[in-house]
C-alpha cells in the first residue's frame, strides 16, 4: 500500500504497495439501491438494511481482531495468489478508526478525525493525507463515518443480500464509477448489543478481492479520543499528500 488517492481503498484491501502494501486502501464499506422483487425478497432487504442502520446509528465505537486474505485475479495458465493478515482494529464515530497490522508486516492505518496516516514499520514510513480527501466510498465510511443510512445513500447504491452464515448481508457499490473500489459487502451478526460488524467483502476494480473477518468484536467499548493520535516515529520518512 504505498499511500496515494487511492490510500484508503487499497489499505484496506491488501497491505503494502511495495511488498505486501497494494491493497488495503479505499477500503473501511457502503452500500445498496433498494429494490424489491417479491414479498420475501422485501422481508430479506429489510432485515440486512436494518441491521446496517443498526449498527451505523447504535455502534458508536467497536474494537475487534481481523483476519484478512487477498486474492488477486487468476490469470490464463497461473493460479489465483492470496496473501493473508493479521491484526486489530477499532473505531470512534466519527471518523476516528485504526488498523493495526502484525503479521506478516507491521503497518498501521490511522484516522484521528482530520488527517490518514498510513505507517509502514519495515520502510519505517508515513503518508499523511487530508480525511475528507480520502474516506469517500470506502469501506471506513460505513464504519466509522456515517451517522445514518441516510448519509451512506449519498455515496452508494445500497443493496440487501438474503442472509448467509449466521450473518445478514449489504453491498454497497459506489455511485462514483472513477474510483478503485468496485463493490463492498458488510456481513452483520446480530447480538444482544446490537449489530457486531463480522465481515468485509471487498472487491476492486482491477479484480483484486480482500476479504476481513472480525472476531472478539466489543460493541461501544470506552474509547479515548487520545487513542487515535498519530505522532510519526523518529526519523521517519513523512510523506505528505
Amino acid at each position: 500500500m504505498n499511500p496515494s488517492s487511492r490510500s484508503l481503498s487499497s489499505a484496506i484491501t491488501a497491505p503494502r504497495k511495495s511488498r505486501f502494501m497494494q491493497a488495503v486502501r479505499g477500503s473501511v464499506v457502503s452500500a445498496v439501491a433498494l429494490f424489491s422483487i417479491a414479498a420475501g425478497a422485501q422481508n430479506t432487504e429489510a432485515t440486512g438494511l436494518q441491521s446496517l442502520e443498526n449498527f451505523v446509528k447504535n455502534t458508536r465505537s467497536g474494537r475487534a481482531a481481523f483476519t484478512q486474505v487477498v486474492t488477486s485475479p487468476s490469470r490464463e495458465g497461473q493460479v489465483a495468489k492470496t496473501k493473508s493478515s493479521t491484526g486489530s482494529f477499532e473505531f470512534l464515530r466519527p471518523n476516528r478508526f485504526k488498523f493495526i497490522y502484525k503479521k506478516p508486516f507491521e503497518q498501521s492505518i490511522v484516522s484521528d478525525g482530520q488527517m490518514l496516516w498510513l505507517h509502514d514499520a519495515d520502510l519505517n514510513q508515513v503518508t499523511s493525507r487530508k480525511l475528507a480527501q480520502a474516506l469517500n466510498g470506502t469501506p471506513a465510511a460505513v464504519i466509522a463515518a456515517a451517522a445514518d443510512l441516510k448519509g451512506l445513500q449519498a455515496d452508494f447504491n445500497l443493496q440487501a443480500f438474503p442472509d448467509k452464515g449466521g450473518l445478514q448481508w449489504v453491498q454497497a457499490t459506489p455511485k462514483t464509477k472513477d474510483g478503485q473500489l468496485q463493490s463492498i459487502r458488510v456481513g452483520l451478526r446480530a447480538s444482544e448489543k446490537g449489530s457486531e460488524l463480522a465481515v468485509l467483502e471487498i472487491l476492486d476494480s482491477f479484480g483484486q478481492r480482500s476479504v476481513m473477518t472480525f472476531s472478539q468484536f466489543e460493541v461501544n467499548p470506552s474509547l479515548p479520543e487520545a487513542g487515535f493520535k498519530f505522532q510519526p516515529p523518529a526519523g521517519a520518512d513523512v510523506i505528505r499528500q
